[in-house]
């Protein structure tokens, strides 16, 4: 009862995050769903694999938008050490969970209605007979198909946010803040799974471009180390985002930094664990987007489920980077207000913003353009 009076609840601006995780669900849903009607239509088995394995991707990035909108969801945080509601730590998490899992559920219930709509099970066929054929009109669709693959987004969201939701100091070590001098230690584990993606896909790849428009559209097979090595790619980028967040405010630092500059690396250095993965996974989902799409300008027009998927990954990690930042600015409140009250000028502290999205800007976008370079290398190179 407690998880339903929360998703009534809340402010306008939080129920709208809540309502974008509940859309990211539809879309999966309804990738899941169209990959389900593809199989029922067709007689081809690994070509309906494929598009299914493809919906991992989206669902991937559905559940990490999702922990990212409860992690900042004022109802589910704890509030000055304390735990909200009188809740040990085992039913904060059970909490989290149960409240994410109703936001994806009504998602689902909405990917079922649009997968309805589009077969012409209703009796309307908006999206054409093409669009209906491809969902598998004509096909009895088997119920326990259509339960198992919706409660995929759910469950996937409920597990991962009650895993990751904060628990009050005292109850976790999750809230534990280490000292904002010290780099972030994951920069090694990055960079090594860096390097490990850049092997498999060298070594286990297949081709020149590895990745393509053509195979985000399931027309084309993509070498299974290909994928492997992208996956290690993503992880090795999210890992290390903090620790090169935090090389970009040390930078920012040397020399004889004037005020504005001092201030930048100063707070690059303090939000690098909050702001940095985000940014790891916004690098990552640019290098791909850049490999798959800056080849053969043939394989450019691309399904209208393709365009699907490619919008979820990239909407929940631009969703995710905004979420970050403004929890960034909204921590940082009480210490600009102290610099505003000790006569520190307002011009200074908009520099000092703008220096600081200048240095992520001017150490991110080469940082893509390597990775896109190095992980599309034909291979033999």
């Amino acid at each position: 009862m407690l998880s339903l009076r929360l998703v009534r609840g809340g402010r306008p601006l939080v129920q709208a995050r809540r309502l974008l995780v509940s859309a990211a669900s539809a879309g999966t849903g309804f990738l899941l769903l169209a990959a389900l009607g593809h199989a029922l239509s067709h007689d081809g088995a690994a070509s309906s694999v494929r598009r299914l394995a493809w919906c991992l991707v989206p669902l991937a990035a559905t559940v990490y938008v999702a922990v990212a909108v409860s992690r900042t969801d004022p109802a589910l945080r704890p509030e000055r050490g304390r735990p909200p509601y009188g809740l040990a730590s085992r039913g904060m998490r059970l909490l989290t969970g149960t409240a994410t899992a109703a936001f994806c559920a009504l998602g689902s219930v909405a990917a079922l209605l649009l997968f309805l709509l589009g077969r012409g099970s209703l009796g309307v066929r908006p999206l054409g007979d093409g669009a209906a054929k491809a969902l598998g009109a004509g096909f009895d669709v088997p119920v326990a198909a259509v339960l198992t693959l919706l409660a995929l987004v759910p469950v996937a969201t409920s597990v991962a946010t009650a895993a990751l939701a904060p628990v009050a100091a005292g109850q976790g070590t999750a809230n534990a803040t280490p000292d904002a001098t010290s780099a972030p230690p994951g920069l090694p584990w990055g960079v090594a799974l860096l390097a490990a993606g850049f092997a498999v896909r060298a070594t286990l790849g297949e081709g020149t471009a590895g990745l393509s428009a053509k195979a985000l559209a399931g027309r084309g097979g993509v070498p299974g180390g290909v994928v492997a090595g992208w996956a290690l790619i993503a992880a090795g980028l999210a890992v290390a985002g903090p620790g090169i967040t935090w090389l970009c405010g040390r930078l920012l630092q040397s020399g004889r930094p004037g005020a504005a500059r001092l201030l930048a690396g100063r707070g690059l250095q303090e939000e690098a664990r909050r702001i940095g993965r985000p940014l790891g996974v916004a690098v990552a989902v640019g290098a791909a987007l850049a490999a798959a799409y800056g080849g053969d300008a043939t394989y450019k027009a691309t399904g209208p489920l393709t365009t699907l998927g490619v919008g979820l990954v990239v909407g929940c990690a631009a969703i995710a980077l905004l979420l970050a930042a403004v929890e960034s600015r909204q921590a940082r409140t009480d210490i600009t207000a102290a610099l505003a009250q000790s006569g520190t000028p307002a011009t200074t502290l908009r520099t000092a913003v703008a220096v600081r999205a200048g240095a992520v800007l001017l150490a991110l976008i080469p940082l893509t353009w390597a990775v896109t370079v190095l992980a599309t290398l034909p291979v033999g190179h």
